[in-house]
């Protein structure tokens, strides 16, 4: 039967697979660029009314020239991406890392070209004209369409395919964050299916790469500068006694990332369930964020939460921000602004809107903490940092991606036990609130599971004699049926009989429970033939590389022979194997 499926048998090697990922990695840490440059420019003309590349997100947006009307801006700019996301491309919409999610563990490592396309320019459309969402989604995305158009052109193998678009998605967020070790890391537990030297190298290489073509355009400074002057003395190891207060900020935080993932996904279920269009549910969502950071702008002297929000964590960091309740009202706007935004059809990522909630969360309970211990000289920007890290890991589950990024965005490595205890209450207490996380929350609802855990599976070391179906006897070739391939996956058999031709064995017929004796039987003709030392993991490879239903274990290297056959594999033993290994 004819299929459409584009066969992908083509093994090009780790060294060709590390080249295509330094070309993986060149184009992402350029598309990053461009990425920027687009949404500089959008937002200059939208905000400010000037044609110009230049945008510093970690500056305030000057008070707009347009007045009240800058409440359209994000209207007209979501009019474009509604325009995009349902004429071109409809995984465009959203935050961008589940549809690559969705990509490697059910499509087989296939995204549409065209996404990178529709996704940058949706994305920059959406930013640039104040959408509450982040910048890395998009990039994500991008990288990670990148390499598997690579993969589909050259018809890889479906593991090289996953590889180069994982090696995509950790390169967008090394080019977009200058955090090299965080992208390795956010593509090792969020997108590789498999962890090996096979897969990690080409990551590393494109992540690594993609990294030193942002620093050429952006700079080696750190996505975040936070004051040199020495933290408060709460915040060293020696501190032994203020470890119960890192978990419970931590808890604090897994709480904080439940409510932002129920929150998220309630807000998409409100506005699907509105009456009309894709178009008027995205006017609404954005009039209301629109209307909302002017009346921020208009009480409080800033937009705060439009945009990607850097300039706001980068006063808190610096202490321009530590007013209480300040923080604690740009926490729920900014928990509404993106839900809004998102929900309501936008394009454009979750990861600076968690750092957005870590550093005002932060920067609350490290205000309250300097009144409640008036004599240690807390400050909230401490808080704000370890808030970023367990807000990011609460809120995606990738615990050491959040830790190292923390590290990297702000080289500040003094908080490193308060980072670690307080991300892991947060994953912990989010996971009992929440059972999937922002990424596979959307995928859960269309009934596509993500795996959250990684197996070292002990059925690859098994050897094939404790395995095998035993031989029980022989028969004559003229006395089986037929011979010749038989069904890829033979019916069960306690054990099984050699087919003989003379001395030489030419195939095996499985011995059914049951069975007259007398019988005539068929034969299974088409196997390969294995060590009984052999590892599981070499017999299953064997026997898919010609789709052999069986394979014959062997006392030596012989071809073989009456004596020489110790028992028999099947696809059923292989399974029943797997079965075994993964019980609880």
């Amino acid at each position: 039967m004819a299929t459409n499926t584009i066969p992908r048998n083509r093994n090009v090697g780790l060294l060709v697979l590390c080249i295509l990922a330094l070309i993986v990695g060149l184009i992402t840490g350029l598309g990053a660029f461009v990425l920027r440059a687009l949404m500089a420019l959008i937002h200059n003309v939208m905000f400010l009314g000037h044609f110009s590349f230049i945008y510093d997100a970690n500056e305030a947006t000057p008070p707009s020239p347009w007045g009240p009307f800058i409440i359209l801006a994000p209207v007209l700019g979501g009019l474009g991406v509604v325009f995009l996301v349902r004429h071109f491309a409809p995984e465009a919409r959203g935050h961008g890392v589940p549809e690559v999610m969705d990509a490697i563990y059910y499509k087989e490592g296939r995204i549409r070209p065209v996404v990178v396309i529709i996704k940058s320019i949706a994305s920059a459309l959406a930013i640039g004209s104040g959408a509450s969402v982040g910048r890395e989604g998009p990039i994500i995305q991008i990288g990670s369409g990148i390499g598997s158009s690579l993969g589909q052109i050259l018809r890889l193998r479906r593991w090289e395919t996953i590889t180069l678009v994982a090696a995509g998605a950790g390169a967008g967020i090394a080019a977009t964050f200058n955090t090299p070790l965080g992208g390795v890391m956010f593509a090792i537990e969020l997108m590789l299916p498999e962890l090996s030297a096979r897969t990690l190298l080409p990551v590393v290489l494109a992540t690594g790469t993609a990294t030193y073509v942002g620093r050429i355009f952006f700079g080696i400074a750190p996505a975040f500068l936070v004051p040199t002057r020495g933290l408060p003395e709460l915040l060293f190891p020696a501190a032994i006694s203020f470890l119960p207060i890192y978990a419970f900020f931590g808890i604090l935080c897994g709480i904080a990332s439940a409510i932002f993932v129920h929150t998220l996904h309630a807000m998409e279920d409100a506005f699907d369930a509105m009456p009309g269009n894709a178009y008027t549910r995205h006017i609404i969502g954005m009039l209301l964020l629109g209307t909302m950071f002017y009346v921020l702008y208009l009480t409080l002297g800033h937009y705060y939460v439009e945009g990607v929000g850097y300039s706001t964590i980068q006063a808190i960091l610096t202490n321009q921000i530590n007013i209480t309740w300040l923080l604690g009202l740009l926490f729920v706007a900014k928990l509404l602004a993106t839900t809004l935004s998102l929900g309501s059809g936008s394009s454009g990522g979750i990861f600076s809107p968690s750092l957005f909630l870590g550093a005002t969360l932060g920067g609350v309970f490290g205000s309250l903490a300097a009144h409640v211990w008036p004599n240690l000289s807390i400050s909230s920007v401490p808080f704000a940092i370890i808030g970023m890290a367990a807000i990011v890991g609460g809120s995606t589950g990738a615990a050491m991606t959040a830790i190292l990024m923390i590290f990297e965005m702000t080289h500040d490595y003094s908080v490193t036990v308060p980072v670690i205890i307080s991300v892991a209450a947060a994953i912990g207490i989010r996971r009992l609130l929440a059972r999937e996380n922002i990424y596979t929350a959307k995928l859960a609802r269309r009934g596509h599971h993500i795996p959250k855990e990684r197996h070292s599976h002990m059925f690859l070391i098994r050897h094939a004699k404790d395995v095998m179906r035993p031989i029980s006897g022989s028969v004559p070739l003229e006395d089986v049926t037929c011979h010749g391939p038989k069904p890829a996956v033979p019916v069960p058999a306690e054990s099984y009989q050699l087919v003989t031709k003379g001395e030489r064995v030419v195939g095996v017929v499985p011995v059914l429970p049951d069975a007259p004796v007398t019988e005539a039987k068929p034969a299974i003709t088409n196997f390969t033939v294995v060590r009984s030392d052999a590892f599981l993991q070499s017999v299953i490879q064997r026997m898919n590389r010609k789709n052999q239903p069986v394979a014959l274990v062997l006392t030596n290297h012989k071809r073989p022979g009456r004596d020489n056959v110790l028992g028999v594999i099947t696809r059923q033993e292989i399974a029943a194997t797997v079965m075994r290994d993964i019980e609880p």
